[in-house]
């Protein structure tokens, strides 16, 4: 491994690696924007823990293996090669080095499926939260996580946390000894509380921990000319900016129109990660199917529902017995139309066997194409599905719209699940982001009519719209649609005066 030479941190790399080498805490927390230089230093605290302590196992540590192996492992192998660490010299991937001629650990895995082997026998076994196996046995020297505020903190605890006990007289002067390393941009959603809920704790053991927070701004200098100016321009919105760009927190929605929706309850992650370890040492965005999804029940069929305007949202779900299971997301805008938006779909669940879809769109849908005409939006897609090989049911034609205080009642009844009778609602999080930021920041109010959405940010056009109301229309229609009988079945328990957030 080569020494590093003129090597130029920014303020906040340098922050970093000072509260390590210098301060020597243990427990770092980057709260770092995009473009901040997360991967470069996720890097160089891999890079020193290999340096420091050779043969050690260390963790690096995903909210999902899909995460792990679309997002952090590429732009780790970049920054690796740029602090003179090379793929298939200096270390490997998904196998191990022996033939290389590199030591071994000195606790050999069983499988190198997930293992990163650097040419000095240190390892770092790639760790998913969705899989409670995968970091078990590990006895680690230190821990490194990205896109930490994605992470679920039971699981962070007891598969990772519990395991950082290793130690060897050998190792007694290194610095990085048991440290963990946690970057991430600033949470979206209230599953990331435990990471910004860390500035406390740096508050308060200042010794120990270090909690440093920075925006893009400190890396200005290191990024393409233009390259802010078009993050601002093309932002989703201006939560999405401020979190993302310029590291500031989204303000909490305190009277939601999904009161009941609570992240810990009604989310799951459910990858196939057999699928996904092959695919460790090479693979393209087209592998990254429904083959790598474990929740999908093969002989049922799948349903869709659409909310139309310019912005095209659109949400996959499964109906079981007692279970309503939201699987995937998808959206398009303009340019881009609906037969882009039936590709998408199409091309990611080619491999299910049943290939029935019961289709469910908004009152739009049923508006004509053309003057003279009785073909409808809805009758269109219905078209592009079928030249896909799908069979249509068209659940939505001629259907008129719900009211906003049904749909309240009706689905916030369902999320607190106070019976037994009621199916449960859950969502795979990992395929639902956006529609998870979008139902906890969908708003609301007193309207003439009882409580309604607010949909203020749809006709906002300086914001993009895969964060506003649209995906959770599209998910209320499929639902509303078809547990709409419940509302007539237990009507008197709905009889009294609701007020927004008292369910």
């Amino acid at each position: 491994m080569s020494k590093l030479k003129d090597l130029v941190l920014n303020i906040a790399q340098l922050t970093a690696v000072i509260s390590v080498t210098v301060l020597k805490k243990t427990k770092i927390f980057l709260e770092w924007s995009r473009g901040t230089g997360k991967s470069f230093i996720i890097a160089w605290f891999m890079r020193e823990m290999v340096i420091q302590m050779p043969r050690a196992s260390f963790a690096l540590v995903g909210s999902t293996y899909q995460q792990i192996l679309a997002r952090t492992l590429p732009s780790t192998k970049e920054a690796l090669e740029k602090l003179g660490l090379y793929e298939g010299v200096d270390y490997v991937v998904g196998k191990s080095g022996k033939k290389l001629g590199f030591p071994e650990p000195f606790q050999s895995p069983e499988r190198w499926e997930n293992i990163i082997h650097f040419s000095n026998g240190a390892i770092f076994q790639l760790v998913s939260l969705d899989n409670p196996n995968s970091g078990r046995g590990l006895n680690s020297y230190g821990i490194i996580g990205d896109e930490a505020a994605l992470f679920d903190y039971e699981k962070l605890y007891n598969n990772v946390k519990t395991t950082n006990r290793a130690r060897k007289e050998i190792f007694k002067k290194a610095s990085l000894l048991g440290a963990e390393i946690y970057a991430s941009s600033t949470s979206l959603t209230k599953k990331g509380k435990w990471f910004i809920d860390a500035e406390k704790l740096a508050k308060k053991h200042p010794e120990t921990y270090a909690f440093i927070k920075a925006s893009v701004k400190v890396n200005l200098h290191n990024l393409r000319k233009g390259w802010l100016q078009e993050m601002i321009d093309e932002a989703p919105s201006k939560v999405i900016l401020n979190a993302e760009i310029f590291n500031i927190r989204p303000n909490e929605i305190l009277d939601g129109f999904y009161p009941q929706f609570n992240n810990t309850k009604h989310c799951y992650t459910k990858y196939n990660n057999d699928y996904l370890l092959d695919l460790t040492t090479n693979y393209t965005e087209s592998q990254l199917n429904s083959l790598q999804d474990a929740d999908i029940i093969p002989d049922l069929p799948l349903r869709l529902s659409i909310d139309w305007g310019v912005f095209l949202g659109a949400v996959t779900a499964q109906k079981l017995h007692k279970e309503f299971r939201t699987l995937k997301t998808f959206w398009v805008k303009q340019p881009k139309d609906e037969e882009d938006l039936v590709n998408a779909f199409c091309d990611y669940y080619a491999n299910h066997p049943n290939k029935l879809l019961y289709l469910y769109y908004g009152h739009d849908g049923n508006a004509t194409i053309r003057k003279n005409s009785r073909e409808t939006y809805g009758d269109r897609i219905v078209q592009l599905f079928m030249k896909r090989g799908w069979n249509v049911v068209d659940m939505s034609k001629g259907k008129p719209p719900a009211r906003h205080n049904d749909k309240y009642i009706l689905l916030n009844t369902l999320l607190k699940e106070t019976s037994s009778s009621y199916p449960k609602m859950t969502f795979n999080e990992p395929n639902n982001e956006d529609l998870i930021i979008s139902i906890e920041r969908a708003e609301a109010r007193e309207g003439k009519n009882g409580i309604e959405k607010v949909k203020k940010d749809e006709k906002n056009q300086s914001m993009k719209q895969q964060h506003t109301t649209h995906l959770s229309d599209a998910w209320d229609m499929m639902v509303y649609e078809e547990y709409k009988d419940l509302l007539d079945v237990v009507h008197d328990n709905w009889s009294l005066p609701i007020t927004v957030g008292q369910l």
